[in-house]
């Protein structure tokens, strides 16, 4: 079974404004409400590529109630953590505004409802399953969060992917993460470097696994992306060819992309052209990519290779 986590998840509140004006009154001439969060895109978009996952977080409020009804509504399966006090975040994107967005706080979390989905991962995971670790946490918890999850799972064969940055990221290295993927910027801020292209970033991805992370997937925009597997294997490939309609999610897609990929066959240069596609596919449509635009997606891209 794939677990994701989203200690933060959101409604996304996207819209567009035409002419923008700071100080007065605006209307939206396009709205949309989606169940947001890194881990949630996740699971949405391998459950579109025919795998099960199990969706994990904190909710609270009304808020909360409709990101729970919401993630139903898709098909996923969810097992969230609800807190007494407090209300889940909603984030405002404006669409046509460079990338301005306007994301909530969330709520507060008490010590004894981490300790809540920290003892549910330790009693549910089995040898063999995938937990993916996604996305911000709120305040109240501890930048440590992700790798106290790996220390109380570390006697259980779990392939965890983590796709976060700074801290967070480079304090699970130590417990050999199946799978890190931060995009080119991330990778650079952890470094103090800038990349322009993707031999650039193969050192950078290979000291990642000097510090224990056993795959570096990073992800370049435009540029493409890289992957240094476990094998000392490097993958390249620059982006799949397409007009850009809504980027938001790309990266999680890949993520989703990938673990299909490997899931299905254990190899991988597969996962990594399956990352591409879906991250791609995702990119290229208004919503998380469907099958079929991700298959679509692979055989234009990489049928011919």
């Amino acid at each position: 079974m794939i677990y994701t986590m989203t200690f933060n998840p959101a409604l996304d509140y996207i819209v567009e404004v035409k002419d923008l004006s700071l100080g007065s009154t605006n209307r939206t001439s396009y709205e949309q409400m989606l169940p947001g969060g890194k881990g949630l895109n996740v699971s949405f978009v391998l459950k579109n590529l025919g795998f099960e996952t199990t969706a994990l977080g904190f909710l609270a409020g009304f808020v909360g109630e409709e990101i729970e009804r919401r993630v139903a509504q898709k098909g996923v399966a969810a097992a969230f953590v609800k807190l007494p006090e407090g209300c889940s975040r909603i984030n405002v994107k404006v669409r046509n505004t460079d990338g301005t967005e306007i994301n909530g706080m969330g709520p507060e979390i008490p010590e004894e409802k981490v300790r809540e989905i920290t003892e549910y991962l330790e009693r549910q995971l089995q040898n063999g399953d995938v937990l993916v670790l996604a996305g911000s946490i709120p305040a109240s918890m501890p930048a440590t969060i992700y790798m106290d999850i790996m220390k109380r799972l570390v006697a259980k064969e779990i392939l965890v992917v983590v796709d976060a940055t700074k801290e967070l990221l480079w304090n699970v290295l130590s417990y050999r993460p199946f799978l890190v993927k931060p995009n080119h910027h991330e990778l650079g801020e952890l470094f103090g470097v800038t990349f322009s292209s993707r031999e650039e970033v193969v050192p950078y991805a290979e000291k990642m696994q000097e510090q224990g992370a056993r795959n570096v997937l990073v992800s370049m925009g435009g540029l493409g992306a890289v992957l240094v597997d476990e094998m000392g294997t490097v993958h390249l490939s620059e982006a799949p060819e397409g007009t850009v309609v809504n980027p938001v999610g790309a990266g999680d897609s890949m993520v989703a992309g990938f673990l299909a990929g490997w899931t299905e066959k254990k190899e991988y240069g597969y996962a990594f052209r399956m990352g591409l596609a879906a991250g791609s596919a995702s990119a290229f449509s208004q919503d998380l990519a469907t099958k079929e635009e991700v298959e679509n997606v692979y055989r234009e891209t990489f049928s011919e290779r």
